[in-house]
């Protein structure tokens, strides 16, 4: 069982080392793995079973629907709503525009259910504008890039929906509901970080921006926002599942974009559905490839090792929950999340569980830690979008991430210590 668990690993990192594509690599390695054990026709024909047995979930059937609607609302003015409502509220605070950065890509991202989303149609927006307020080119970037990640944690999220499957059927709904106080608690720690930042290198900044009035900002963003309305509280009360909801939120941003906005013509959404299709496809292929590693893992019996491995070290739950998270922060920098869930998901729920945690709570503490990852080199897939719309480099954004990556970090240990910021708000709707 060591010498398949050191093919897989060597044969996987080889692969990403020449610029495999992950999904790809994920497969292959799995079956250059199994081949130690079978003949090649039975290897192949299983690990195809297992990547077809990976994608056969009615509960998937809610990814493309989101990001369906996702692209819809990039696309349909929803975006420059969102910011009109954060302006409202905080624009005339001192380094309001970072303020407004932050809320923005909040309330987009739990929108649209995508980080990337998120980066492209705030940040195309914003970081030009804060640049034409006094604020740097990296400093506006590098807000975006990591307040566009909230909406990882923030429903509707697919990511939480590729969690419910590795667990085993954590409630999607009861997933949902949990992500709201970490995002929360995320978004205010960014603001902290950045306003400190801000005083601490003496920028100075000015409106730039003509300040929305209140009632004009609420009124703009309201049907935008009744949309997390309809979307959560239809999955709360019952009134249909996240796949149907899915399909309720591509109806309704439908609506607003072509019929309220009428920021997209009929004649565009023939190219909404191709990036839609293609984006869908990439995402399943990662997830029936993820889920045959998964199963070989099972099958060398490494969850058990790592879980015995790691109560070997120490029976200290803290530093058990530190270096899950450490691994996990290693794991974010090379790995795209939806295979890190599917794969590392079965590795270590038991490892948290065995210490009192709670399925619930490990996978909100776990999509938190990969956030990190997606704005972290080599692999960060928000980090190279918001390079690419702030017309910066990586290597500029290194000072002004440091306390952002900091402040993602504090909310992260807060997150994994106290359980209560997960749990409470399902418990009190009786989610758990």
């Amino acid at each position: 069982m060591a010498t398949m668990t050191l093919v897989l690993i060597v044969v996987f990192f080889l692969l990403l080392a020449t610029n495999v594509p992950i999904a790809i690599a994920i497969a292959l390695a799995t079956l250059a793995t199994l081949l130690l054990t079978i003949d090649a026709l039975p290897a192949v024909t299983t690990i195809a079973q297992r990547v077809a047995a990976g994608m056969d979930s009615f509960a998937l059937l809610a990814i493309p629907f989101f990001i369906l609607s996702g692209y819809i609302m990039g696309q349909g003015g929803i975006a420059r709503r969102l910011i009109d409502f954060a302006l409202a509220i905080v624009g005339k605070l001192p380094g309001g525009l970072a303020f407004v950065n932050v809320i923005a890509c909040a309330l987009f991202g739990s929108i649209s259910g995508s980080a990337v989303a998120a980066t492209s149609a705030i940040g195309g927006f914003m970081v030009p504008a804060m640049e034409k307020a006094g604020y740097p080119r990296s400093f506006s970037t590098a807000v975006t890039v990591t307040a566009s990640t909230t909406g990882m944690l923030i429903p509707p999220s697919n990511i939480l929906i590729v969690y419910s499957l590795a667990s085993g059927g954590v409630s999607i709904a009861a997933l949902f509901i949990a992500g709201y106080l970490p995002g929360i608690l995320v978004a205010l720690a960014l603001m902290v970080a950045a306003a400190l930042y801000l005083k601490a290198q003496g920028i100075s900044t000015r409106q730039a921006i003509e300040p929305v009035p209140l009632m004009k900002g609420i009124v703009g963003a309201l049907p935008s926002l009744i949309m997390i309305v309809l979307v959560i509280g239809g999955i709360i009360l019952g009134w249909f599942t996240p796949t149907e909801a899915g399909a309720i939120a591509v109806l309704y941003s439908l609506a607003l974009a072509v019929g309220l906005y009428r920021e997209i013509r009929w004649a565009d959404l023939a190219g909404i559905l191709n990036k839609s299709v293609s984006t869908t496809a990439i995402v399943m292929l990662l997830i029936g490839a993820s889920a045959a590693m998964s199963w070989l893992l099972s099958y060398a019996t490494l969850p058990q090792q790592i879980s015995e491995a790691l109560l070997a070290v120490t029976e200290n739950p803290i530093l058990i929950l530190l270096i899950i998270n450490l691994l996990l922060l290693v794991i974010g920098t090379f790995m795209d999340m939806t295979p890190a869930v599917l794969i590392f998901t079965p590795i270590l729920l038991p490892v948290a569980e065995s210490l009192g945690l709670s399925p619930l709570h490990f996978g909100i503490m776990m999509i938190l830690n990969l956030s990190i990852g997606l704005c972290t080199p080599p692999v960060g897939s928000v980090l190279f979008v918001g390079c690419s719309v702030g017309k910066t480099s990586i290597a500029s954004l290194i000072r002004p991430m440091l306390p952002l990556y900091l402040a993602m970090l504090v909310a992260l240990v807060l997150v994994t210590l106290f359980p209560s910021i997960s749990e409470w708000l399902p418990a009190q709707l009786g989610l758990i």
